[in-house]
């Protein structure tokens, strides 16, 4: 079996992947979801990864899975830690050298639509209970890491795949296909779903996170 690192994105906690954790776990593989020091004003990137290599710990069969700015982070630990599969989730690919906060605009990216608030914007598909807590679990997110290069060199030497929400409001499905082709050469996977699917269809997440061990 394997262990499945699970990490979220910006402003969340490891809460966010609890129900695909459930279901991964009750198919007998291990899992790590822990809580990025996001809030911290003095963590980069860099510290991210290292509090995911310290929640990994001697654990191996490593499928590295970052959602959404998780993307920065996950193939850090990639490229510290021996990984049989890193998968972004709706994730914001980076380029080596680039900071978070310019990737918007080095992707030329443009929002489409306007929402009034984060449940209309990352939440609209997700039962309501569930996007009310996701609020209460939201972080304050440090500009940081968004304002340092991306320290990676190259793409870490392993096998890459992408799983693209097709009901993305934040990433729209057609501005990631594109970018994903650029960044990765590969064509995304694709998944009914909103940005944090995790939350609206975890089960059908799940089932495509184990396919990828086959």
């Amino acid at each position: 079996m394997s262990t499945f690192v699970l990490i979220h994105g910006a402003g969340d906690v490891g809460w966010y992947w609890h129900l695909v954790e459930a279901s991964l776990r009750r198919r007998g593989h291990e899992v790590v979801a822990p809580d990025l020091p996001c809030a911290d004003d003095a963590a980069g990137f860099p510290d991210y990864a290292d509090t995911v290599i310290e929640a990994i710990g001697d654990r191996t069969g490593l499928v590295v899975v970052g959602q959404s700015l998780g993307a920065f982070t996950a193939p850090l630990v990639c490229a510290r830690k021996k990984t049989d599969l890193l998968v972004l989730v709706a994730g914001l690919v980076p380029a080596p050298g680039e900071a978070a906060a310019d990737w918007w605009t080095n992707t030329g990216y443009e929002a489409h639509g306007h929402y009034a608030n984060d449940i209309e914007l990352f939440y609209h598909d997700a039962p309501a209970d569930l996007a009310a807590e996701a609020l209460r679990h939201g972080r304050h997110q440090s500009e940081t890491p968004m304002r340092e290069p991306w320290p990676l060199a190259a793409w870490p030497d392993v096998p890459t795949r992408f799983i693209l929400c097709r009901d993305d409001r934040l990433l729209p499905a057609a501005f990631l296909r594109g970018v994903v082709g650029d960044r990765l050469g590969i064509t995304p996977d694709e998944i009914d779903g909103g940005h944090c699917v995790a939350l609206s269809r975890p089960q059908e997440l799940a089932d495509r996170l184990e396919k990828y061990l086959a």
